[in-house]
């Protein structure tokens, strides 16, 4: 609330005083009304802050994630800006147009990223400890592992397992450190024991919808926060609508968005963010090829063919990082290597030079011209090799529906370090849930992993 209010503090005065030193030729109007603005300026903070407040930007629970704080927050001042037109025009009030200007146009970008690194500071501090919140999961020990596993490898969402609520009467697994300090039925005992500040039910905590509000109830006058965990998933918040029709909640699901993500929309964006990029990265590509030259003398450039949108076939370029000889060592390699993706750390083949563009993604960039010429796009799933595709089962055919990407989601999500059935999940989960919104977030992830180097191998 402090941040919010310092920025639009710092927008408002600052729009006012460049406005009083800036005197554009043409505008009488504003000129006139300069002793006006100093009144609207006071009146303007509070009712911005306020505006924001009251859209429930400040609830704790959607800070931290999520795109609907950064939402609520627009919003809001949208509407501030709308109501503070629309009463000076009814009003007949002279406003200062480049006052109005200036004062929405920074301040709105202003507050938003002001919004958005003071998440990334909560999420650093709940990674270190700090601001995290002690739960109970209440389910069947199935779905409470799963879910386990995810806050445990999420460590940004800040929640702490204390406790487990089952009864269920299959054997407990290993892997799960919290005790069960009772069943679901018990869930106000065991909060007010455990001093739990959230409750989350997954699949097998109530055998029947009715039975989670008689849960609920229990917790009426407890400070605890409930969160249930529904069954679906892989499905993005955009894609689900909640309509409550007699008392049910029916979530109503859009259809997946596979088409939509080979739109002239999408391919625009490909065509000239490619451009821009080959143009910057020219001197990047020029001396890492000097260096491969210089190194062993080989091509500088390496084709590779591999599967693209509906299953065709293109040559993918790449700076050579490997040994010329590097197919055959290959083979004596694959049988170690077991599975559909061949991915080895401290791999063998690769030359020192290779080591170093493989360390920050300099070999891929030749693809900006496979996205250019449209093989590829700048962000989708990766593009697989003819024998991966044949091993493909009939789900997993799903990732070729649209262009394969530079960059995707499991690329920011551990790169080399992850499973194949988790890339394959996050692949899915890119095609059935595009965005424009989504591309763009991956590509600015793309530079913190980059920059990291995280599972690059």
């Amino acid at each position: 609330m402090a941040m919010d209010l310092a920025l639009i503090t710092v927008s408002t005065v600052g729009a006012l005083l460049v406005r009083s030193h800036l005197h554009i030729p043409g505008l009488h109007d504003d000129i006139a009304a300069e002793h006006l603005l100093t009144p609207i300026a006071i009146v303007i903070i509070p009712v911005w802050f306020i505006a924001i407040a009251a859209s429930g930007s400040y609830q704790r629970k959607h800070l931290g994630a999520g795109t609907l704080e950064y939402r609520r927050v627009l919003n809001a001042s949208l509407l501030t800006a709308g109501l503070l037109g629309i009463s000076a025009y009814l009003l007949q009030y002279p406003m200062s147009r480049v006052f109005y200007f200036l004062m929405f146009t920074v301040g709105i970008p202003l507050v938003l990223a002001g919004r958005y690194m003071m998440r990334r500071h909560l999420h650093h501090a709940r990674v270190a400890g700090r601001f995290r919140r002690r739960v109970l999961i209440a389910g069947d020990y199935r779905h409470i592992e799963d879910l386990v596993d995810i806050l445990g490898r999420e460590r940004w969402l800040g929640y702490d397992v204390i406790g487990l609520l089952s009864a269920d009467p299959s054997p407990r697994p290993e892997a799960l450190v919290a005790p069960t300090v009772g069943d679901p039925g018990s869930v106000l005992d065991a909060v007010r024991f455990s001093g739990a500040d959230a409750v989350i039910f997954t699949e097998g905590a109530y055998a029947r919808g009715g039975d989670f509000n008689r849960l609920a109830r229990q917790l009426e006058s407890d400070s605890a926060e409930l969160i249930v965990v529904p069954t679906l998933t892989d499905i993005a918040s955009s894609r689900m609508t909640i309509r409550p029709v007699g008392g049910i909640p029916l979530v109503h699901i859009d259809k997946p968005q596979a088409e939509r993500a080979t739109t002239w929309l999408k391919r625009s964006f490909d065509v000239v963010g490619s451009l821009l990029l080959i143009i910057c990265s020219a001197p990047i590509l020029a001396a890492a090829a000097l260096a491969i030259k210089l190194e062993d003398g080989g091509p500088v450039i390496f084709k590779q063919r591999r599967v693209g949108m509906k299953g065709e076939i293109f040559e993918c370029l790449k700076l050579r990082s490997m040994v010329t000889n590097a197919e055959e060592i290959k083979a004596q390699l694959m049988s170690d290597n077991a599975g559909v993706l061949f991915k080895i750390a401290d791999d063998p083949r690769i030359t020192r030079v290779g080591g170093f563009i493989r360390r920050f993604s300099i070999d891929e960039m030749p693809q900006f011209f496979n996205v250019l010429r449209g093989d590829m796009s700048l962000v989708g799933p990766r593009p697989a090799l003819e024998n991966e595709v044949s091993q493909y089962k009939s789900h997993v055919r799903r990732r070729l529906d649209v262009r394969p990407g530079i960059t995707g989601l499991w690329q920011v999500s551990g790169r080399s370090d992850l499973s194949w059935d988790d890339a394959v999940r996050l692949d899915l989960y890119y095609v059935d849930n595009w965005s424009m919104l989504e591309d763009l977030s991956i590509l600015k992830r793309t530079v913190k992993a980059v920059f990291t180097s995280s599972g690059a191998y």
